[in-house]
């Protein structure tokens, strides 16, 4: 069985403490990616399910077992790395095949694993090719087809597109996708890249300073960040942050000369606002909306993005590519009052 259970992790270097309590329980045939900035401690809990690294304390079950302690090559895992690590001298075949050859399978049973690897992975023609003759990609197929061939309880995968170029990354994501909706294996994800997460996973936990943030589906994190962190992490672009004043169920953004209708909220006083840019848009004539200055636009082809300012707030909104807007413009904008998240100014922890 594929199942994962992280169990008050702990790891510390001296008195630096990487990793603080984490606990997750991942089912069988899971997709989790690890999302977090560099440092935040995202590929210390990768390295130690793999056996790489011993935790401090806590615990790892694979399935119905303890693995601390456990070599790496006995822990039933395949890794694929940010760096492709092929063995230049071997061929394609020889480069998947490496592994089930060092534990004494049969040459017969070894080619058809192989075969069957590489015609998943749409590599069958290059079976015979040495790792200098291959693009980005295709050393990253050959990569995970060295750990697809053992038929693994779990998959880890280290950044393994970091090193590809955008339209490789976008083809290679695509591919991972298939592979596991193909597989059904349960799979661990670590990248910073928040779009490689949200179309990947089916859960992300977004690690910072060696703690999760936040466990959920990628549509939970998107729609209901529990932190402002997460809100500005999460997205592209991330969430407006704006400070704002709460009353009554009515929210005035500091500085706006209109106040967002938020019916049944129940907190008063000062918060965060969290307005994702695709939920401004231009208003109707006689529809609730607040002044912006615009500073900014930005044509990306599907969308324009302006950059407006309402008192001395700068934000971002997401508008159809053939809105008439100009810079130096004061333009009104309505919100998604019920996609509008509110966090708490001290905490930065969402309010209810």
């Amino acid at each position: 069985m594929g199942s994962l259970s992280l169990v008050g992790l702990h790891k510390r270097y001296g008195a630096l403490e990487t990793l603080k309590s984490i606990d997750l329980s991942l089912a069988d045939g899971e997709f989790l990616v690890l999302l977090g900035p560099s440092g935040c401690g995202k590929s210390t809990i990768l390295n130690i399910i793999a056996g790489l690294i011993e935790p401090s304390s806590g615990d790892v079950r694979i399935g119905e077992r303890s693995v601390i302690g456990l070599h790496p090559k006995n822990r039933d895992i395949a890794m694929v790395f940010q760096s492709y690590a092929l063995y230049p001298n071997l061929t394609v075949a020889r480069n998947i095949g490496f592994g089930l050859e060092m534990r004494g399978v049969a040459r017969v049973d070894r080619d058809m694993a192989i075969a069957k690897v590489a015609d998943t992975l749409q590599i069958s023609k290059l079976l015979d090719r040495k790792p200098a003759e291959l693009s980005g990609g295709q050393r990253q197929r050959v990569a995970i087809g060295r750990a697809l061939v053992r038929n693994p309880a779990i998959f880890l995968f280290d950044e393994p597109l970091s090193n590809l170029d955008a339209k490789l990354r976008t083809e290679m994501r695509t591919e991972i996708k298939r592979l596991h909706q193909l597989l059904g294996t349960t799979m661990v994800y670590v990248t910073h890249d928040q779009i490689e997460a949200m179309t990947l996973a089916t859960r992300i936990a977004v690690i910072k300073d060696g703690q999760i943030e936040q466990l959920g589906t990628p549509e939970e994190v998107y729609q209901r960040p529990a932190s402002t962190f997460v809100a500005s992490f999460v997205g592209s672009p991330g969430m407006n942050l704006l400070t704002a004043n709460l009353n009554a169920g009515q929210l005035l953004i500091d500085g706006a000369d209109a106040a967002i209708s938020l019916p049944g909220t129940a907190a008063n006083g000062p918060v965060i606002a969290g307005i994702r840019a695709e939920t401004l848009r231009l208003a109707a004539a006689g529809e609730p909306a607040f002044s912006a200055l615009v500073e900014v636009v930005e044509l990306t082809g599907p969308e324009k993005l302006v950059v407006a300012r309402v008192g001395d707030q700068k934000f971002l909104a997401g508008l159809p590519p053939d809105a008439q807007v100009v810079f130096g413009q004061t333009i009104r904008l309505a919100v998604d009052a019920e996609k509008t998240a509110l966090f708490d100014p001290e905490t930065e922890r969402a309010i209810a």
